[in-house]
């Protein structure tokens, strides 16, 4: 049984090296279905399905949106795919809190107001987001 698990480790880590050397390299297919908006849900694409469970994924990919900057629409779609994952308002907000503390703090209150958008509330006035 620990040798199933060590060789299934290392496959995920031969697979994770293969990847990040094609990357490296600029591999036109590795590029496009990494760069899809989900790659994970393919069913070529293994690397993360042991690595990371699908509720871990969205939130890193919520964490990155806000990290660049990302406008409200795309803060709201990343949104609306967490909590899908069972995802509540308090998990999302503690990742824009664990996200300030690597992009800092002008990051964080930029980001901090559309992601309330997102979640259907104006953090200004504290009421319900008008969705149009």
């Amino acid at each position: 049984m620990r040798r199933e698990r060590s060789r299934r480790q290392h496959d995920v880590v031969s697979e994770a090296r293969d990847l990040l050397r094609r990357l490296a390299a600029a591999d036109e297919r590795s590029l496009q279905k990494a760069m899809a908006p989900t790659p994970e849900f393919d069913g070529d694409y293994a690397l993360t399905k042991p690595a990371l469970d699908r509720r871990t994924r969205v939130l890193v990919r919520l964490a990155a949106l806000i990290a660049v900057g990302a406008c409200t629409e795309s803060l709201r779609w990343a949104v609306e795919l967490a909590s899908t994952t069972g995802a509540d308002d308090d998990a999302l907000a503690a990742v824009l809190v664990a996200t300030g503390s690597a992009t800092g703090s002008a990051r964080l209150v930029e980001s901090a107001p559309r992601l309330a958008l997102a979640l259907g509330f104006d953090a200004t006035s504290g009421s319900p987001a008008d969705p149009y």
